[in-house]
């Protein structure tokens, strides 16, 4: 267990001192108190002399957003609930896993001189060497920044090679078979071995290198030797077993040697090697005869993955690349070979030595340009990382705990606020990289240019966008700051499960733009690194984590109220109660409509969903307390838990049944949350029609109380 998973909040019950619930009362909403709670667990030191560099925090603790998502993680896949012990004790460790300070007592003099220079961003999926001896595992898509600290063989290793020898004779224009022979050639060679290190890890690791990178590691002239980085991805790990040794790296074909232009071998090595060829000089006669090229060039843009094919079983990447004269050419990825995009990044150098050239209709390419590259069972990959730039961004630290510390341009001059600067990863379009930011960001500090950007908000107006050709969705999203709309891409379709108008929901990976009416608009991705989508009315965890909720009295709740509720309450009136069943876009879980063409169409997704619908209640009833009384309505899964009885069981039920059936629920008490539908402002865009217009209150989730 962590060390935070002790005192406060972590004694292995939910306890807190009379203090600490003030401290929880005082905020509008505990499931934020408990972010800050936990971001002042792991980063002690007081927020306004916090600075944060571009290497991704690791000079202070991690980002709200960072917290926040990892909490909602975690409270996914431990759907029951969780404590506050559980939670503390998750975060220490998965920010202790990928922020380790423990080095190596004696580090190689290479890794020491290199680690001053070590100025690029970390790449996502990164996972350091430690991890590996921690877990006994490695994903496919992980990622490994190393640097080779040796280089060996493992000598006098001996395989066959089988010969067929056909001894044949030309008569009368025929062959004949005289005679076959098959012949065993033993063959002797070495296998190469790289031992690994990388600068978070105390532990090296060796890999077993590819063949087809047995010429780069000649001692002599080699470029794979002590000292150079490489990147690595598609490793397997071959696990240590009993008197095996270590665990070590199979051999894998995806891996990238990294170039430094101001050390001279690499500078010699770019100008003697890559700068003759361009995009222009190619030409398919000369590929056609055998001329190979070494081409340079920086990566423009990495697309999102893309399924190929009919039966949608081949995947493909497309790279853009510029080379010096500004020409463009697309690099194609296919297959397993996507996962070669896990190591570049947008603004860096590539050098592509002896790519497989071919034309856009070969490659099936959707380009206007003739030829495309490919990677070939020959083509080596080198390249030169963008120096990171940083961006001081200036954070007032104001009192209102409410809103939290503003960013210094929007705040009055005569608030007089403290000011603290982080240091922000900045691309060389100016774009300013958010993703570490140390506080939580609202909707009024949003600008143009800002990238990894979080917002935590109610869902006010919901619009599917009919006429694109992806499957779009805008969302109207407010904070206690302001309103902004979000443009949710989607690879397929929606994917988000249920959501509906009133409910709070958390985002990350936002990329901020300026419209063409010169409006600002959030986009979001769904394939992107770093999207991610919470709806927090609906997720089951929160009714049973005490330490993410409070409870509310049904008198509390008014026209004003925004964020979602927790309450304790019985069925009451059950004379009086709703019950019907519907079919739903199993989805979205929204009601479905059929037209007046017989097509099943969904409310939500405006989709034809014939084969993909499921029943469901539409259930209205009077929920009360000790305070007052409620008038509610909710669907799915929430009306399944209120009846006790799934949809198809009532379905199935004799009429006269279905109508005796609510009168056993009177006095059944539940937790319930209760979300705003109705809100003064909601809906102004004319988006979503609301599943049910006449009810201010959605029962966006219950559970029965024991």
């Amino acid at each position: 267990m962590s060390s935070l998973g002790v005192g406060k909040y972590g004694n292995g019950t939910d306890s807190v001192s009379a203090m600490d619930v003030d401290q929880l009362q005082a905020d509008e909403d505990p499931f934020l108190a408990f972010v800050d709670y936990a971001r002042s667990a792991l980063s002690p030191e007081p927020e306004d002399v916090q600075v944060l560099n571009g290497n991704g925090a690791e000079c202070s603790g991690p980002g709200w957003s960072w917290i926040t998502s990892r909490i909602l993680k975690t409270c996914v896949a431990y759907s029951s609930g969780v404590t506050a012990a559980i939670l503390l004790s998750e975060l220490s460790q998965a920010w202790n896993e990928q922020h380790r300070a423990g080095a190596p007592k004696k580090r190689p003099e290479c890794m020491n001189q290199l680690k001053e220079k070590h100025r690029r961003t970390k790449l996502p999926n990164t996972v350091s060497i430690d991890s590996i001896y921690e877990r006994n595992f490695l994903s496919l898509s992980s990622v490994l920044e190393t640097v080779i600290v040796d280089a060996f063989s493992l000598p006098g290793n001996v395989y066959l090679e089988v010969y067929l020898i056909l001894i044949v004779h030309e008569e009368d224009h025929e062959i004949v078979l005289l005679h076959e022979q098959c012949v065993l050639v033993a063959i002797s060679t070495n296998i190469y071995m790289l031992t690994l290190g990388d600068f978070r890890s105390s532990n090296t690791i060796d890999l077993y290198l590819h063949r087809r990178y047995y010429e780069l590691v000649d001692p002599q002239n080699g470029i794979l030797k002590k000292g150079r980085e490489i990147l690595l991805t598609g490793c397997y790990l071959r696990s240590a077993t009993e008197g095996s040794g270590c665990p070590r790296l199979l051999p894998t074909e995806y891996l990238v040697i990294l170039l430094d232009e101001e050390e001279d071998d690499d500078a010699m090595l770019l100008g003697a090697q890559f700068c003759s060829d361009s995009f222009s000089s190619i030409s398919l006669d000369a590929v056609n005869k055998g001329v190979s090229f070494s081409l340079y060039a920086r990566i423009e843009s990495i697309g999102s993955l893309e399924i190929q094919g009919s039966s949608g079983s081949l995947q493909r990447k497309q790279i853009t690349l510029v080379d010096n004269d500004g020409v463009k050419l697309e690099f194609f990825l296919w297959g397993e070979q996507v996962l070669l995009a896990n190591l570049f990044s947008v603004g860096s150098m590539l050098a592509l030595d002896r790519p497989y050239i071919s034309s856009s209709m070969e490659s099936a390419g959707e380009t206007s340009e003739d030829l495309c590259l490919e990677y070939g069972s020959a083509t080596q990959l080198y390249v030169v990382p963008s120096i990171q730039h940083e961006e001081q961004v200036c954070v007032a630290m104001t009192q209102n705990r409410y809103q939290g510390p503003r960013l210094l341009s929007t705040l009055d001059s005569s608030q007089d606020p403290k000011v603290s600067q982080v240091s922000l990863p900045c691309d060389s379009r100016g774009s300013i990289d958010f993703s570490n930011f140390p506080f939580r960001s609202f909707v009024m500090d949003f600008r143009d240019k800002m990238t990894g950007i979080s917002v935590y908000g109610v869902v006010t107006d919901i619009i599917k966008e009919k006429h694109a050709a992806e499957a779009i969705f805008s969302l109207k999203l407010e904070d206690t700051t302001r309103a902004i709309w979000a443009k949710l891409h989607f690879s397929k379709s929606w994917s988000l499960g249920r959501l509906s108008i009133g409910h709070t929901v958390y985002i990350s990976g936002l990329t901020c733009s300026m419209t063409k009416q010169n409006g600002l608009e959030a986009l979001w991705f769904e394939n992107d690194v770093g999207s991610s989508f919470f709806n927090l009315s609906c997720l089951p965890a929160l009714l049973s984590s005490s330490c993410l909720h409070r409870f509310s009295n049904l008198c509390d709740l008014s026209s004003k109220t925004s964020c979602t509720r927790i309450c304790r309450v019985w069925l009451d009136q059950i004379a009086h109660c709703h019950v019907n069943t519907k079919l739903s876009h199993a989805l979205c879980g929204h009601f479905v409509n059929k037209t007046r063409n017989g097509v099943v169409e969904c409310s939500f997704c405006n989709c034809n969903c014939d084969a993909e619908v499921m029943r469901t209640f539409h259930l209205k009833i009077t929920l009360a307390d000790e305070s007052a009384k409620v008038f509610a309505w909710c669907t799915g899964q929430t009306a399944a838990e209120l009846l006790q009885i799934s949809p198809d069981e009532f379905y199935e039920l004799p009429e006269e049944e279905q109508v005796m059936y609510p009168s056993s629920l009177e006095k059944e008490r539940f937790m319930v949350a209760v979300v705003n539908c109705k809100r003064q402002g909601y809906g102004v865009g004319n988006g979503l029609i609301l599943d049910n217009e006449a009810v201010s209150w959605e029962i966006s989730r219950a559970l029965k109380c024991e």
